[in-house]
């Protein structure tokens, strides 16, 4: 969900100071940018008038990566030591982070943000959920190019794993609708919302184990993905197009990526010689589902505040436990 505030540790000061110390950077000034998913965003003017554009992470909330703090900072900094690995090889569509006056492909803010600094883009990002012609042409392009890409990143990348990440946070919730959740202004709403759809999510899940049985247990052919290329991470620029948001990318089946792609992908199958696999699509349309459950569930089961992003988080949690319309299809047997 896009990120309406910075969290309060984050305040200008202290995130000039930071760039400043990890970066060198001699900023002038920051101006919080309320766009993207999940992270929170700055565009950074530097005293000679450049800009750049600064990401800050929070470790609880990226559960793909791993299930503590550590685990996902390890992770965070694979991906995106991936990422300026495939930019510094000539994928010039990559946009990398720029590394810290050490080294670094990131920096650790107190015990529970990251911040990374990257290029700034001037540019157009496309809208989630659909694509453009010109925009589903390039991107088809750049992830032929992207996986094919793959032997230079094959031993760094990180793999993904096949599963749905906070599952068992989220079947733990199921188990518990009979149960107050306090976590905060949101939790008994949430819980609310979902108890009457639990045997619907139920399904889901078990559905997502009979997909994962059909297609990624027999899945050999892993390539490196980006993880999450839709319309708002394709930008288009007076040089052409870029992807931006690596912080998913991983060694997985190529229908990682295509899933969103669902329809005409010609030009990648003539580009590389393989066609989106029908179960592959299906299984990764029904992670993202799931895992966008999980993730909203476990955020309104802890503690949070009534804020813009939490009335974001119910509406969107709301909106999959009653959209049954979505697997219907699968969920009958058709």
């Amino acid at each position: 969900m896009v990120r309406a505030a910075p969290p309060k540790e984050l305040e200008t000061g202290a995130l000039i100071d930071f760039l400043a110390d990890g970066w060198g950077l001699p900023v002038e000034a920051v101006h919080y940018a309320a766009v993207g998913a999940g992270s929170y965003h700055w565009i950074v003017n530097d005293a000679e008038g450049r800009c750049g554009f600064a990401t800050a992470d929070d470790l609880d909330l990226k559960p793909w990566l791993g299930d503590t703090r550590e685990s996902v900072l390890e992770g965070l900094s694979r991906s995106f030591g991936t990422a300026v690995a495939l930019h510094n090889h000539g994928l010039g569509f990559v946009i990398a982070p720029i590394p810290t006056s050490s080294g670094e492909t990131l920096h650790r803010f107190g015990s529970h943000y990251t911040v990374a600094l990257f290029p700034f883009v001037a540019g157009e990002a496309g809208t989630f959920g659909r694509y453009e012609t010109a925009e589903r042409a390039a991107l088809l392009a750049m992830l032929a190019q992207l996986h094919q890409a793959t032997p230079v990143v094959a031993s760094a990348a990180r793999t993904v794993d096949l599963g749905v990440p906070g599952r068992g946070r989220l079947e733990t919730a199921l188990q518990e609708l009979n149960q107050t959740w306090v976590g905060g202004p949101f939790s008994e709403p949430a819980r609310k919302a979902l108890a009457p759809h639990a045997a619907y999510v139920g399904e889901l899940l078990s559905l997502f184990d009979r997909l994962y049985s059909d297609f990624a247990t027999g899945s050999g052919d892993w390539v490196v993905t980006h993880g999450e290329p839709h319309g708002g991470n394709v930008m288009r620029t007076d040089e052409g197009y870029v992807l931006v948001d690596w912080d998913t990318v991983a060694l997985a089946p190529r229908e990682r990526d295509l899933w969103m792609l669902a329809g005409e992908t010609t030009a990648y199958t003539d580009a590389t010689g393989h066609e989106p696999d029908e179960a592959g699509v299906n299984f990764f349309r029904l992670a993202w589902d799931l895992e966008d459950i999980a993730a909203f569930t476990g955020e309104l089961r802890s503690p949070h505040e009534h804020d813009e992003d939490t009335e974001k988080v119910y509406a969107a949690l709301t909106y999959y436990v009653t959209s049954r319309d979505r697997w219907a299809s699968l969920l009958d047997g058709h």
